[in-house]
């Protein structure tokens, strides 16, 4: 009923603070519904131009959410 998905990230994930990159991170796995991510955004930055295999060329913004939670790191 709350279209729970399953996902990992993948080779680009940072850790963020005050606004700044300061370090990479491992990749993480998590299980999360989008329709609760898109109810708790609490910034997000003006549209970038992204890349995707599946899709090829977005023009998506970064969104920030107070209430993603991962599961566990990845082993790849």
């Amino acid at each position: 009923m709350d279209l729970t998905l399953t996902g990992k990230t993948c080779d680009g994930t940072f850790l963020i603070e005050n606004g700044k990159v300061t370090a990479p991170l491992r990749n993480f796995r998590f299980h999360h519904s989008p329709m609760r991510a898109f109810q708790n955004i609490n910034g997000y930055t003006e549209a970038q131009k992204a890349t995707s295999v599946e899709s090829r060329k977005l023009l998506v913004p970064a969104l920030r959410n107070q209430d993603f939670n991962f599961s566990s790191v990845s082993t790849f």
